[in-house]
């Protein structure tokens, strides 16, 4: 079973620059995609009658906007689907428009029984002094409450039974093996701050077993080890790509029942600036299911 993640910065965009040719030389049977910006309608008909396609839109247009992606001729398919976090983590007023298009789940079940939930997220990116800084804070404690649910369900379960996958970008870097440019950003950027840090830790293990304090496990870091990297979103501006001055925010969570069977990783870096069809890099793993 391999699942790729990528924010797409805008699907019809992508689609412009060249991601239905990457797509079509690609064999991965799920995706996540973040940063959709666009309707159910449009995003379903760019990939085609050969996906089924799952997408949870933005309520404030233009922005953030999750999908789920299944290739109909793989052996895994999608259930059903729920849209957001669950509104017991909300108060009386409810979610606000800007936690819009942030979550998506769905069921997929798995060949010779048990199933995973799937989630595609894209986390508030954050800016220092702003609401928004304050809107990504609580977001992050509210998908903590979510995933150590997703936990208990595997726990209760037993091994194989009921495992989650939490894909997508977090917007957050957990180590300076994850920025080319530690020094000049730690705690003076949102991504880099050890508040976020510090929740993204009590999240993810490094190891595929898990551990019993973490709900889940970096299924990157714990396959590659601490290896600088590998880099998935490099900033428009200067030479930041060329340089590769990146930052690794695009992960793949997974409950330790199933980062058990984690077998490969991979990051596709476009061959040049010009090539990119997004300022993320899309991050594959194989799951040997």
């Amino acid at each position: 079973m391999k699942i790729t993640t990528v924010n797409v910065n805008g699907v019809r965009a992508a689609f412009r620059k060249g991601f239905g040719d990457w797509l079509a030389n690609d064999d991965s049977e799920l995706y996540c995609l973040q940063e959709v910006r666009a309707t159910v309608e449009d995003t379903v008909t760019l990939f085609g009658s050969a996906f089924d396609v799952r997408v949870w839109p933005c309520r404030i247009k233009g922005r953030a906007g999750v999908a789920l992606v299944a290739r109909r001729d793989s052996a895994f398919s999608l259930g059903g689907t729920r849209e957001g976090l669950p509104a017991a983590l909300y108060d009386e007023s409810g979610e606000p428009d800007v936690d819009s298009g942030r979550w998506l789940e769905a069921e997929v079940s798995l060949p010779g029984g048990g199933s995973l939930t799937l989630v595609s997220a894209y986390l508030h990116s954050g800016e220092l002094g702003s609401e928004k800084q304050e809107q990504k804070l609580a977001y992050l404690e509210r998908a903590t409450k979510r995933l150590s649910e997703l936990a208990a369900t595997a726990r209760a379960a037993g091994a194989g039974a009921a495992q989650a996958l939490v894909c997508g970008d977090f917007n957050i870097v957990r180590t300076e093996r994850d920025i080319k440019n530690w020094k000049p950003n730690h705690n003076k950027v949102s991504g880099v701050m050890d508040e976020e840090i510090a929740i993204l830790d009590t999240w993810m293990s490094d190891s595929l077993e898990g551990t019993a304090k973490h709900p889940a496990v970096d299924v990157t870091r714990a396959l590659l080890g601490e290896v600088q990297g590998p880099y998935t979103w490099w900033s428009q501006r200067g030479k930041a790509f060329d340089n590769d001055a990146g930052w690794r925010i695009d992960y793949q969570m997974a409950t330790p029942g199933l980062a058990t069977h984690a077998a490969e990783v991979s990051v596709w870096r476009a061959p040049s600036y010009a090539e990119r069809w997004s300022d993320h890099a899309p991050l594959s793993i194989t799951y040997q299911i």
